[in-house]
């Protein structure tokens, strides 16, 4: 049961994100509809709804071993979940890194799903970071191709940077804490 409700967590998060790039009729007949606000509130409930159903279920899932991680994934985890809080905040910041990549959120979330899959290898981890990996690799895929050649951005102030940077490592810090709290320490595990 706990599989399902994370299987259809994962597909609600894709449907409520992937509504305006695929069907983008659908949406715009939602904005008519319920106007831009509401439209809005139920594509964002939807959203919180899909987290709800992935937590759950992926808590609530069996351990179903699908491979071993091999000896020291947990250090590469690490590194790569570094890289992924600062690809995440990037999308938003000002600094000289924003004119680096057209996808900064969708790649952190690739390489947090990376990340994870290194040193999880169940069926419930497959099914939530690879499912969430691959959706923020083709939804790249799918903006390059509907909106074509990429403008980069003008670089700003190392500022910026440093702003990133700081808050990346507060924002890594409390997702340790958060994960050390539930019961799976980052810094335990394959290391060796």
């Amino acid at each position: 049961m706990y599989t399902v409700l994370l299987l259809l967590g994962v597909f609600l998060w894709i449907d409520a994100h992937w509504v305006k790039l695929l069907v983008p009729s659908l949406r715009d007949g939602m904005d008519e509809r319920f106007g831009k606000g509401p439209a809005r509130g139920i594509i964002a409930g939807a959203v919180v709804l899909s987290v709800i159903l992935m937590v759950i279920g992926y808590r609530g899932s069996d351990v179903t071993p699908v491979y071993t991680p091999f000896a020291g994934a947990g250090h590469l985890n690490n590194l790569l979940m570094i890289a992924a809080v600062i690809c995440l905040g990037m999308g938003s910041s000002k600094g000289r890194m924003r004119s680096w990549l057209r996808h900064p959120m969708l790649t952190g979330v690739a390489i947090w799903a990376t990340a994870h899959l290194l040193v999880n290898g169940d069926i419930a981890s497959l099914i939530l970071f690879g499912g969430l990996g691959l959706w923020a690799v083709a939804s790249m895929v799918l903006i390059n191709k509907r909106e074509g050649a990429w403008v980069r951005p003008a670089a700003g102030p190392i500022a910026g940077d440093v702003k990133l940077l700081v808050i990346s490592a507060v924002v890594f810090t409390v997702i340790v804490t958060i994960h050390v709290l539930l019961g799976y320490n980052p810094f335990l595990g394959n290391y060796a």
